[in-house]
């Protein structure tokens, strides 16, 4: 951790934000960032366990005595800003130009989707987020927060994430990861993803997407070319469509469906239908690294927080921490000449 989040790049933050420590305290700010991203990596304990867990190796030295009010209050006054910007700092593909399966024909193969995470079901946390419901009650579960990020296929590291309430949508929030697109991407995205405005958004930023189109979708035939694919248009946007049959086979067994996928890739010499087809089953690493997130490291646990500032700072403290979990795969499959996504 402190190899990746070194001392002075945390003290760089802070002071940039402006929440270095005007006096000495117990708990500096700089060792509550640590605390945080710590307590990303050991979701099962509470805040002063944690502690317990980064102070155990310290045996014989004089360690203050704390408390778990006093956490909670070093993690109020260190705020959201700091754990933002060193989420900032270090989100990214973090693949060199030799990463093997980061790039297709040249372009940075990148992927758009949503998830949502569970927090605790406080009256002021409900108030901002609502619950969720069915045909059975008006409001079930936990409150969520839904999180959308921006991940590159090759490396499952996370280029950018939004969150925010469920409504208006995962499309809508999502919009806000085109900070974050550019030319030699190619962005794939799923059908909730494939509204005109958005696409038309992550075109005008400059990138090219692989979107698959919802079943009421009816784009119109300007053109066939020779590999089965068809011109068409999505609002002002010249876009190629081609029609595939894909079987996806689990531990549940097989199943086969059409898809439609739509693609400013124009060129079927260049970019072949089929080559696309083969291309959008990476759209699935996005899926893998929610599964990372949620499963691997959340345990599907409810997030600790019960205040909206301190859910926020506990999100950026869990991407953070899968950042820098994702860097060090990468820069050990680096230096073996592994695949990054097979770690």
């Amino acid at each position: 951790m402190t190899r990746i989040v070194p001392f002075e790049l945390v003290d760089a933050v802070l002071v940039e934000c402006g929440t270095v420590q005007q006096r000495l305290r117990k708990l500096p700010a700089r060792v509550i960032v640590y605390l945080l991203l710590a307590a990303a990596l050991f979701e099962d304990c509470g805040y002063r366990e944690v502690w317990r867990k980064l102070t155990g190796a310290l045996v014989g030295l004089p360690l203050v005595k704390v408390t778990a009010t006093a956490l909670r209050h070093a993690r109020c006054r260190l705020g959201i800003r700091p754990m933002r910007a060193l989420f900032d700092v270090l989100r990214g593909p973090v693949c060199a130009i030799r990463t093997t399966g980061a790039r297709w024909k040249g372009l940075l193969v990148v992927a758009i989707d949503g998830t949502h995470l569970d927090v605790a079901d406080d009256e002021a946390v409900r108030a901002k987020l609502g619950k969720g419901s069915n045909q059975h009650t008006a409001a079930s579960g936990y409150p969520q927060v839904m999180l959308v990020a921006l991940v590159a296929c090759g490396t499952r590291a996370d280029i950018d994430a939004v969150f925010g309430p469920r409504k208006p949508g995962e499309s809508v929030l999502g919009r806000r990861l085109t900070r974050s697109l550019t030319s030699g991407m190619i962005v794939l995205l799923d059908r909730g993803f494939s509204s005109n405005p958005f696409l038309t958004t992550v075109a005008a930023a400059g990138a090219d997407f692989l979107a698959r189109l919802s079943s009421g979708r009816k784009p119109p035939v300007l053109a066939i070319y020779a590999d089965g694919s068809f011109l068409s248009r999505i609002g002002d946007i010249e876009v190629r469509v081609i029609i595939c049959e894909i079987t996806i086979a689990t531990s549940a067994g097989r199943r086969t469906g059409a898809y439609r996928l739509a693609t400013t890739l124009l060129d079927h010499r260049t970019h072949p239908a089929f080559d696309l087809v083969r291309l959008y089953h990476e759209r699935w690493e996005v899926e893998s690294a929610y599964f990372e997130i949620k499963k691997s490291m959340l345990g599907r646990r409810v997030l600790r927080s019960r205040t909206w500032p301190g859910i926020a700072q506990e999100i950026y403290a869990l991407l953070t921490a899968y950042q820098v979990i994702r860097i060090a795969i990468a820069d050990a499959a680096q230096a073996s000449g592994a695949d990054p996504d097979r770690c």
